[in-house]
């Protein structure tokens, strides 16, 4: 198996006045392509901040990050950028669609802005969508739409550039167990279709036990 993403010995520490707080301790880690990874830990023990890492979105570690190949501390800003725009997609906790653009609108734009025609962005939003039964909610607001729609639209989003990494925050957090049993099932089973490798950071054991297999993160440390 080829894998997307190679971390090793990764840091993270903050300082608060005269206290070094380490989030993460030297963190390794592979996702092999196609493999969907759970990553349990409870709330403070570095999850997001490790995602973050991940999603090249801050600074600050140390270690190394290897996606696709590429060593990220090796990377200007702007091949960070595209790193990111080429490699990865990113759901969170709560869905950050754009609320004054319609369901497949939030599909649409990312496509176009990574160089896609407007005419294939379209018919990839309306599939992703229609594959999350969405089909008859394309040209509604997300005011207009459920939690779990709301969270389904996200989702299409992060799958619309055809990344090879899904990095997840929690991303049915705020759904009740219900709508969020449902959810879960359509993103990994989408995720499974498109051939995406995903790594889905949650507190919550039984939804890491559908991956095809568990980290747990614990004081700083990978196990």
């Amino acid at each position: 198996m080829n894998n997307v993403v190679v971390v090793s010995g990764l840091k993270r520490s903050f300082t608060q006045g005269i206290t070094t707080i380490e989030v993460l301790r030297g963190v390794d880690l592979t996702v092999g392509a196609g493999e969907i990874v759970g990553l349990l830990g409870p709330s403070g023990s570095g999850k997001s901040t490790l995602l973050q890492a991940l999603g090249l979105l801050e600074g600050g570690f140390s270690g190394s990050i290897c996606i696709g190949g590429e060593e990220a501390a090796s990377l200007d800003n702007h091949g960070r950028t595209r790193l990111r725009r080429d490699m990865l997609g990113f759901v969170y906790q709560f869905h950050h669609l754009l609320p004054d653009f319609s369901a497949i609108e939030n599909v649409i734009l990312p496509q176009l802005i990574h160089g896609i025609g407007r005419l294939e962005a379209e018919a990839r939003a309306g599939c992703l969508l229609g594959a999350l039964g969405l089909s008859g909610r394309l040209d509604h607001r997300p005011s207009q739409l459920s939690g779990g729609e709301q969270q389904r639209v996200a989702v299409a989003r992060a799958l619309a550039n055809r990344p090879s990494l899904i990095l997840a925050d929690e991303p049915t957090g705020n759904l009740d167990e219900a709508t969020a049993d449902v959810v879960l099932g359509e993103f990994l089973k989408l995720v499974r279709e498109e051939g995406s490798a995903a790594l889905i950071a949650t507190h919550n054991e039984r939804i890491a036990a559908r991956m095809d297999r568990t980290l747990r993160l614990h004081d700083g440390i990978l196990g």
